[in-house]
């Protein structure tokens, strides 16, 4: 049997999301704009951005959430999203959104002065930060006393027979995803609410709260849920190195066994810790 290959998240993670950047923002655009990401979306509320405000979105990808707050702070204010993955920042600067900029930077490694944002966002990042102590130090130290920081991550998918059918294919067809090898002790954290609150704490802020988010995704077909999945970062980094005829018969096979149970739209619900946090 093929063994996963390992690799610190640092080494894994940006260069995987940029081979991947632009079909993870087709999807993640089209979850937003049908009101589906609600983990993503509550951040946005949450940080209640206003104009004249400077903005800070960590893990930032294709600047998804940066040009929401973009139109929140105009006039006046500015986002600046940063990113380890330079494919996505090229992206997110390729948009030339106004009130915005981009930068390739590491989370747990700002280089911004002290006390320089209003507010700090952070939509599905901080799960990927192997040090997630350093990575809110950072977020609280570039905040000014009183501003507002909101994360969601990702901590559980339920209506678990779809995706144990999409990943028995898998298991057919390719090899196995590489894997993070400093990683567990940040999914344990954001895991567990009352572990995640204490991190943030323990980071500087003064008070600090943990919501469950549950959010569903409706697919129109077996079709579109395929498509959308090999987008995903471990079964993209999987497909890598696959030649085209079997990457159609990978599909083909997926969609064939998504069909026999699911014939026309698809549901999948998920739940996100969103957490609000006051510097």
């Amino acid at each position: 049997m093929a063994q996963s290959q390992r690799l610190k998240s640092k080494d894994l993670f940006p260069a995987v999301f940029s081979r991947h950047a632009l079909a993870y923002e087709r999807r993640l655009e089209d979850i937003m704009e049908r009101g589906e990401a609600l983990g993503r979306l509550r951040v946005i509320e949450l940080v209640a951005a206003q104009p004249g405000m400077r903005v800070l979105d960590l893990a930032c990808g294709p600047g998804t959430l940066t040009r929401r707050f973009a139109l929140q702070v105009s006039p006046g204010g500015e986002v600046v999203g940063v990113d380890l993955a330079p494919g996505m920042i090229e992206l997110a600067r390729a948009a030339a959104t106004p009130n915005s900029r981009f930068e390739v930077m590491d989370i747990e490694e700002l280089s911004f002065e002290d006390e320089s944002f209003d507010a700090a966002a952070c939509g599905h990042g901080l799960q990927f930060a192997p040090q997630l102590a350093v990575a809110l130090s950072e977020a609280r130290r570039v905040l000014r006393p009183q501003a507002r920081f909101a994360a969601s991550v990702p901590i559980e998918r339920t209506v678990a027979s779809v995706w144990v059918m999409l990943e028995e294919v898998v298991d057919r067809w390719l090899g196995p995803a590489p894997r993070a090898v400093d990683q567990k002790p940040t999914r344990d954290a954001i895991a567990d609410s009352k572990q995640l609150a204490q991190a943030a704490l323990d980071a500087g802020f003064t008070s600090v709260g943990v919501e469950v988010i549950e959010e569903t995704v409706r697919w129109a077909s077996a079709e579109q849920m395929v498509s959308m999945f090999t987008s995903w970062w471990d079964c993209a980094a999987r497909l890598e190195g696959v030649d085209s005829e079997r990457r159609q018969e990978f599909a083909d096979d997926a969609i064939a066994t998504l069909r026999r149970a699911h014939p026309g739209e698809i549901e999948t619900t998920g739940k996100n810790h969103v957490m609000f946090a006051i510097a």
